[in-house]
């Protein structure tokens, strides 16, 4: 609190209000890095002329990078606060997508995506990990529609990049250009962020541990959403176009239908939380992510397909928003615990396009799809583990007891 400011109620929520706009603001500027990257990623792999294998390969590094990265953040957050770790991260974050287009040959563009994969990860853990202070202190959900605005900066980024590639511009300059600005956004935005630090007596966590229990268990219900959204967003269009027969145009309006229902359900998914509570809304969830999978597997024209994979979109859109804040409230390290949900929905999400490829190729891509119905049925079965703790009337937590405006 600043000096000589009075410590009413009033200011409070109104820092709260602004804390909380911040933090969306850092997650949609996030998200449009991702949007951004994807759309040129066919741009970088004609200049370094590579292969689909060679491609494939240096795609894998993100996933890697984040991985091992991730668990730092809350080492960074615990030395420098919350507010600074943030800024600091989402700017590395920015600048790091210029580098794949930068790259020079098939090893540089290797770094620069673990690089790249690195401190994505960070920030995503700590972006969640003040959300999630924030929903706690606020005493109510907004983790969804902080997730929606992801999603919605994922569809401002993508169609810049997508604009930038139909007017030929070269993606160094383009992506060079989003990062300064994402970056200059993402470091203002975190001036209004909550601003956490640790007691002087706490210790700093682990450099690298093991997820806690609790979040291997949160985190097997993210893996289920994530599969089933990656298997989605990556094979929706090829699935119209080689399963139902659909021409290109029809099979990409597949793909924009499911991102775009993703978005619309995380928006209104948080008034869907705070009636009915995370455990209920998940397993609600569950019904029309499996019956949508349903309808893709038996689907026999392109509606019912779309339709299909719209209801998987809608279906999955709140369940890793609530596994993120379920591993924060699950113990005394709340960013160990995100980071332990953050890897193993990352996993997923790379796990899942290569399986449904290896399934394709054994059997069929109706079968593939069989599973994602499978792993949807798992939404419902396993959403108690995403049940909220009793709030108290004070929201603010003891063992962050710090926060400097």
């Amino acid at each position: 609190m600043g000096a000589g400011e009075r410590d009413t109620g009033r200011t409070d929520d109104g820092r709260l209000r602004r804390a909380r706009f911040a933090v969306a603001a850092v997650f949609a500027v996030h998200g449009a890095v991702t949007g951004g990257f994807a759309t040129r990623i066919p741009w970088i792999q004609s200049h370094l002329d590579l292969g689909s294998g060679a491609l494939g390969l240096a795609l894998v590094l993100p996933a890697i990078g984040s991985s091992c990265a991730m668990p730092l953040a809350g080492r960074i957050g615990h030395r420098l606060g919350s507010r600074t770790a943030l800024r600091l991260l989402i700017v590395l974050w920015c600048a790091s997508v210029a580098l794949p287009a930068l790259s020079p040959g098939l090893p540089e563009l290797c770094g620069a995506l673990a690089v790249y994969g690195a401190t994505s990860g960070m920030a995503d853990v700590a972006m969640n990990a003040l959300g999630v202070e924030t929903e706690e202190r606020l005493g109510r959900s907004i983790m969804s529609g902080l997730h929606g605005m992801w999603s919605a900066g994922t569809l401002v980024g993508s169609a810049a990049g997508t604009a930038a590639a139909h007017a030929d511009l070269d993606a160094r300059i383009h992506l060079g250009a989003a990062a300064a600005v994402l970056a200059v956004l993402g470091a203002v935005a975190c001036h209004w962020v909550l601003d956490l630090r640790a007691a002087g007596d706490e210790q700093p966590p682990p450099r690298f541990a093991l997820p806690p229990r609790a979040a291997l268990v949160i985190g097997a219900v993210g893996f289920c959403a994530v599969f089933a959204e990656g298997a989605s967003l990556d094979w929706s269009a090829v699935y119209l176009r080689d399963v139902i027969g659909s021409d290109p145009g029809v099979a990409a309006a597949c793909t924009t239908a499911f991102t775009c229902t993703m978005a619309l359900a995380r928006f209104a998914g948080d008034p869907a939380v705070r009636r009915f509570g995370p455990v209920r809304t998940v397993r609600a969830s569950g019904v029309p992510a499996a019956a949508g999978g349903l309808l893709v597997v038996t689907a026999q024209g392109a509606p019912s397909a779309i339709a299909g994979f719209a209801l998987i979109g809608v279906g999955v859109a709140v369940v890793v928003p609530l596994a993120f804040a379920a591993a924060g409230r699950s113990g005394p390290a709340p960013s160990q615990a995100i980071a332990g949900v953050a890897t193993i929905t990352y996993t997923s999400g790379l796990v899942a396009p290569a399986a449904i490829g290896q399934i394709a190729e054994a059997s069929s891509l109706v079968t593939s799809f069989g599973l994602v119905t499978a792993l949807a049925v798992g939404l419902v079965a396993g959403a108690g583990v995403l049940r909220a703790p009793e709030r108290t009337a004070v929201p603010a937590k003891p063992r962050q007891p710090s926060q400097t405006e």
